[in-house]
């Protein structure tokens, strides 16, 4: 069924909005919940950060968990920065081809906030400061005019989640309309030359005959032809 995208900086509270949201969900729905993110992937988050094709894959492997998960009957979850305008586009294609709506939580602390947040956890978990400082300035804040950012649900650290406004956002909303770049194109037929070489050869054989017994004016009979067609010298 939907997806629910959360973003925001590192440090912002959004593994906890993510865990709020299944358990909402479980407990007010009966559709089966799916939560994805960084900490099922077992990764070094400063590692990952400070190397870009690290970085990258680590954003095609959660991007390629939420496609195996994603359908019209259960809810998927994906708590990552997802701090890439890109990146939100593709995960906005997803669900466009998958026929399903979407929305976006934001959570919104300012930098000062996410670096004291990330001093409070455990030295094991914690993001260097140059890590942290520059993913806060790579952030590509989302943008409610985007369709892709939106439904956006921008949520501070004291906010409690609207939770029924976002259920009436994805389960009262229709799904994106697919278009040409997201619908399945049909295969085209290995022996279409075949067949189309053999029509017209039909065809053709069919006009030649008419030659032989046929006057103008005649009618003659086309092979796959509805109606008869008048023949002409």
């Amino acid at each position: 069924m939907p997806l629910v995208i959360i973003c925001g900086y590192p440090c912002s509270g959004k593994t906890q909005r993510a865990h709020d949201l299944r358990d909402y969900f479980t407990q007010n729905t009966e559709r089966k919940v799916h939560l994805v993110g960084e900490e099922a992937q077992g990764i070094d988050k400063n590692s990952v950060y400070a190397d870009s094709q690290k970085e990258k894959d680590l954003r095609g492997a959660l991007r390629a968990e939420v496609e195996r998960k994603v359908n019209k009957d259960d809810i998927v979850i994906l708590d990552s920065l997802n701090y890439i305008k890109g990146y939100r586009y593709e995960l906005f294609c997803l669900i466009k081809h998958t026929q399903t709506p979407h929305c976006l939580v934001y959570c919104l602390t300012s930098a000062d906030v996410s670096s004291e947040w990330n001093k409070g956890r455990e030295v094991d978990s914690q993001y260097t400061q140059e890590i942290l400082d520059g993913l806060v300035l790579r952030f590509e804040a989302p943008d409610s005019r985007n369709r892709w950012d939106s439904p956006l649900f921008t949520i501070q650290k004291e906010d409690t989640l609207p939770y029924e406004a976002i259920c009436d956002a994805l389960f009262k909303r229709k799904a994106p309309p697919p278009n040409q770049s997201t619908l399945s194109q049909p295969l085209s037929s290995t022996n279409l030359l075949y067949e189309l070489d053999k029509v017209t050869q039909d065809v053709l054989m069919a006009v030649l005959d008419s030659q032989k017994t046929c006057v103008p004016g005649d009618l003659i009979s086309i092979p796959g032809a509805k109606e008869k067609i008048s023949f002409f010298r």
